[in-house]
């Protein structure tokens, strides 16, 4: 982030990856919504976004840039943000993201650091992105399973956003911070904050909303090299109860692709947050857990 003014801040991000779904049209507007998810995870509202390609031209036929680019760009404007250009380069590995570039208050924005002790934790949107896609690259899910995986991949994170900032009056915001739900998973994407904020981080496993298929996925253990990592990352500083089912904790820490917002809000104004983010069509907004003082760490329960 980076002042302007005393009222004007800009947020910048980036992020590119290679396709995770066959169809370069779908492939685009999900790498767009990834790009996008981190000015939202700020309070930020994106302005302006630039094509990052790196392209195979010696392997595959122009068009599937054509496509994925309309792709991400028909998600930039569906953001309320314009595509400013890009840069392309010609490389083995196909690979599409965005350079987003956002404004937010500088002194109204939401980080890693404020979370506070007794602050409920609501999710937005269901967990399974990684093993879904893997099933599809071992070609074990169906067409309509895809589909909705394309469709919650797709999902701007800017309602969620947009309903939590309406519950700021007078310079008081129940949303003491948030983050965004990607690579790391939800645990490692928790533990930012708990490192950040000093917390004690407890998880309800029963409570986080899954995508369709997502625990089939885990139990076939179609999993991802990206849960081992993200466990390895968490080190000592997470515990799962015993008896925990494995494929539920695979996915706790699956590594997603647009993933929702995690947000840590006043208890007091949980149930308004969750009422909010209903009526502005987050339909999978839960309360997963509960924040609390002392060494940074989390404990996930069944």
């Amino acid at each position: 982030m980076y002042r302007l003014t005393d009222e004007l801040a800009l947020v910048q991000t980036i992020d590119f990856f290679t396709p995770i779904v066959d169809d370069p049209y779908d492939f685009g507007r999900v790498a767009a919504a990834n790009s996008l998810s981190d000015v939202f995870a700020m309070g930020g509202t994106p302005r302006v976004a630039l094509n990052i390609v790196c392209f195979p031209d010696d392997r595959l036929d122009v068009g599937v840039l054509r496509e994925t680019l309309r792709g991400g760009h028909e998600v930039v404007h569906e953001a309320g943000a314009v595509v400013g250009g890009g840069h392309s380069v010609s490389d083995p590995e196909f690979k599409y993201g965005l350079a987003v570039t956002g404004t937010v208050h500088p002194e109204r924005y939401w980080h890693n650091a404020g979370g506070l002790p007794g602050d409920v934790l609501v999710l937005t949107k269901p967990l399974g992105t990684g093993v879904l896609s893997t099933a599809i690259k071992k070609r074990k899910l169906t067409d309509d399973a895809e589909r909705r995986l394309v469709e919650a991949m797709t999902t701007l994170n800017r309602a969620a956003s947009k309903a939590a900032r309406s519950l700021a009056s007078d310079g008081d915001d129940p949303i003491h911070a948030c983050t965004d739900i990607t690579g790391f998973g939800l645990l490692g994407h928790a533990v930012e904050v708990a490192r950040a904020s000093s917390l004690d981080l407890r998880f309800r496993a029963a409570a986080v909303p899954l995508l369709e298929g997502a625990l089939w996925a885990a139990q076939k253990r179609y999993l991802t090299r990206g849960e081992t990592v993200n466990l390895d990352y968490l080190g000592d500083e997470v515990c799962f109860e015993a008896g925990l089912d494995p494929a539920l904790r695979s996915l706790l820490l699956d590594p997603q692709t647009s993933g929702g917002l995690l947000f840590f809000v006043d208890p007091e104004r949980a149930d308004d947050l969750v009422s909010a983010l209903g009526a502005a069509g987050v339909a999978c907004a839960a309360v997963v857990g509960e924040a609390r003082g002392g060494a940074p760490h989390i404990q996930v329960g069944r």
